[in-house]
């Protein structure tokens, strides 16, 4: 993201950020665990090489077509960056020529090979294999899922469509720190100015309840039902259904900068959701039947997402499309952009209804292709489910263990 900076900002302001950057810091704190969520720890080495032999590349789920369009939307990523900028993989820093290879040569051999067998043989004998040091000594990895909520709404409001969804208000600022000093390097604020003074920016309450936003222009869309879309903003994007039947797309374009507060915490904490069946739809579920709560309950979560129009999509954090069943998400702090995975954990087995039967092992390459703000440390993977009903009943479930590696072309490989 550009981070906005007023380059008349004279002494006196940057007191003022900093004295911003400390209060919002003991703010925090204060907060306590169950407000902001608890920190994760930072490995030295969030990837260990391992032996090639001991991983099962056999087994892949999806289709190759699906494979190969991942693949080139990474490869499209890597195309923008100059070839020789290093990334961070695991111990080594590799060059952005070395990322292509690992994706074309990869390519190249899943065009050559009649079966999963082969093509694993032949990633075996090319690509160095890794894998995240996970969340535990066993190195697992915890699995969730998102999707692409599609929901009903209007360009015009009306007594049904009369929730509005905002674009980034013109007053938001994103501070870089960092310009004001060395010590101050990778910190980020969000905020509005008040007089002379910079404020944090408004909350959910703020927006949502006291209408600060209201009438100033930024809405891009009316809905009408705010539990799906206080689920948008969770998502990040979605599309919309309009009266004549055509869709827009919606796609984050910033945050109000505000900690975010997993209201799922707190539906458990207050006994209403026991812990063990806790998801996303129990959590739809409830606010459905229980609207006289939902204001108590979102305003749990101050965080609030702005959103603009796109075309395509939708996108993560290397502005490439998503692909269902292909894109994970993982801590971009951690684990390289746009790279190939390999991941192992369970999928659900669905009656002709819906309803989950039962879960069975999988396991399939994947490509790191976005983020989020709850996919924190080496031991998180939000995988993309796509659209439709059943991507989003597998999203709202997947909360399962399972193994993240990914897969660097050796040296001397061609």
């Amino acid at each position: 993201m550009q981070f906005a900076r007023n380059e008349a900002i004279n002494a006196n302001a940057k007191s003022v950020l900093v004295f911003f950057l400390s209060l919002t810091i003991l703010l925090a704190s204060a907060c306590g665990p169950s407000r902001v969520a608890t920190p994760v720890s930072r490995p030295e080495q969030p990837l260990q090489e391992v032996n090639p032999q001991s991983v099962e590349l056999e087994r892949d789920d999806l289709s190759r077509e699906l494979l190969v369009q991942a693949v080139q939307n990474s490869l499209l990523y890597y195309e923008r960056l100059p070839e020789d900028r290093l990334v961070k993989f695991g111990p080594e820093e590799v060059p952005v020529s070395r990322m292509k290879r690992t994706l074309e040569t990869f390519l190249e051999l899943l065009a050559e090979s009649r079966s999963w067998t082969e093509l694993a043989d032949r990633v075996r004998e090319k690509f160095i294999i890794y894998r995240s040091v996970g969340r535990n000594v066993e190195q697992e990895v915890l699995f969730t899922g998102y999707y692409e909520p599609t929901i009903q709404g209007s360009l015009t409001q009306d007594d049904h469509y009369r929730l509005p969804i905002y674009g980034v208000p013109d007053d938001l600022l994103k501070i870089d720190l960092g310009l004001f000093g060395k010590q101050y390097k990778g910190t980020r604020l969000v905020g509005r100015t008040e007089g002379n003074r910079v404020v944090p920016y408004y909350s959910r309450d703020d927006i949502e309840f006291d209408g600060k936003l209201a009438g100033k222009g930024y809405e891009l869309v009316w809905v009408a039902d705010p539990v799906e879309r206080f689920f948008l903003r969770i998502q990040g994007s979605g599309r919309i259904r309009l009266l004549d039947g055509t869709y827009i797309r919606l796609g984050y374009a910033a945050k109000n900068g505000r900690p975010w507060g997993p209201i799922g915490r707190l539906l458990i904490e207050k006994g209403l959701i026991p812990k063990e069946a806790m998801s996303m739809q129990a959590i739809r579920r409830y606010l459905k039947q229980h609207p006289e709560e939902m204001a108590e309950i979102f305003s749990y979560d101050p965080s609030y997402v702005f959103f603009s129009k796109v075309e395509g999509g939708p996108f993560g954090n290397i502005a490439v499309p998503l692909t269902p069943g292909r894109s994970i998400a993982t801590d971009s702090s951690l684990f390289p952009k746009g790279a190939l995975a390999f991941i192992q954990c369970e999928k659900p087995i669905f009656a002709k209804d819906g309803v989950i039967l039962g879960w069975t092992p999988f396991g399939r390459y994947a490509l790191n292709q976005d983020t989020g703000g709850a996919i924190r440390g080496p031991g998180r993977v939000d995988l993309f489910w796509g659209s439709g009903p059943f991507g989003r009943i597998a999203a709202g479930h997947l909360k399962h263990p399972g193994a993240l590696y990914f897969l660097l072309i050796k040296e001397s490989s061609s």
